[in-house]
């Protein structure tokens, strides 16, 4: 399945990795390791994919699932739960609660604290993080902040309207040079959205952020991409305390 290992310096009772697409039993044009049940994919399919995964890679239970709405609102999860949570982030401090969030372009943000006594997944959508998902996120844990940024829409792939553009903008100016105007179209820009996520970050006083640089649109093999297919998988990305 050869999941991604964020490349981040976290404690080491803390566990994270973020799915591909590659491995699973999902077929076209789902196919490989989908493990979005909401999705149009046969349900069994998708859990069975959902516990290869947990087994091949070690988690010491099974993950708390969302439902996902592009919202700001982070929920907090103490026990290992098969309710499904309304929320596009979670956080916990109980060791063996695997938090998670399913993308497919969109941002997902993987937090803990430098102590390993925290962590959260956060859906970072543009709405979201324009809303300020991640700032809530962290409003819920103490310490000082580590911050990894899984695979998501690049900078050379995310075009965006005036609409996306004013969200960041109005809110803080200095996200304007994450968009550059794409040539020949009025009133379109290509938004990075590591780098917005980054301003916004130092804003706040946050220094220890560390990216992927992985792009889902412009790598079909490994990564379930919305914009480029409409009708795809998810990939998702997990974190624990061990």
């Amino acid at each position: 399945m050869n999941p991604i290992i964020p490349n981040w310096p976290a404690p080491k009772q803390v566990k994270a990795i973020a799915s591909t697409r590659l491995g699973g039993f999902s077929q076209e044009p789902y196919q490989g390791l989908n493990l979005g049940m909401h999705v149009g994919d046969d349900s069994v399919t998708v859990e069975r994919n959902r516990n290869i995964l947990a087994q091949e890679v070690g988690m010491p239970s099974l993950p708390v699932w969302l439902n996902q709405t592009h919202s700001n609102v982070v929920a907090v999860c103490e026990e290992p739960t098969s309710v499904i949570i309304d929320a596009d982030g979670v956080v916990t401090s109980t060791p063996q609660v695997v938090c998670s969030v399913m993308t497919a372009d969109c941002l997902p943000v993987l937090i803990t604290n430098s102590a390993g006594t925290q962590v959260a997944a956060v859906h970072a959508g543009w709405r979201g993080l324009a809303c300020g998902i991640i700032e809530n996120a962290l409003q819920k844990m103490s310490g000082d902040p580590l911050i990894w940024l899984g695979p998501a829409i690049g900078p050379s792939a995310f075009e965006v309207g005036e609409d996306v553009l004013s969200a960041f903008v109005s809110m803080h100016s200095a996200t304007e040079r994450a968009f550059v105007p794409r040539k020949g179209v009025t009133g379109k820009w290509f938004a990075d959205m590591d780098l917005i996520t980054r301003i916004r970050l130092n804003e706040l006083g946050v220094t220890q952020v560390y990216s992927s640089n992985l792009c889902t649109f412009n790598d079909s093999e490994r990564f379930y991409s919305y914009r480029r297919d409409g009708i795809t998988g998810r990939q998702a990305s997990f974190i624990w305390i061990d």
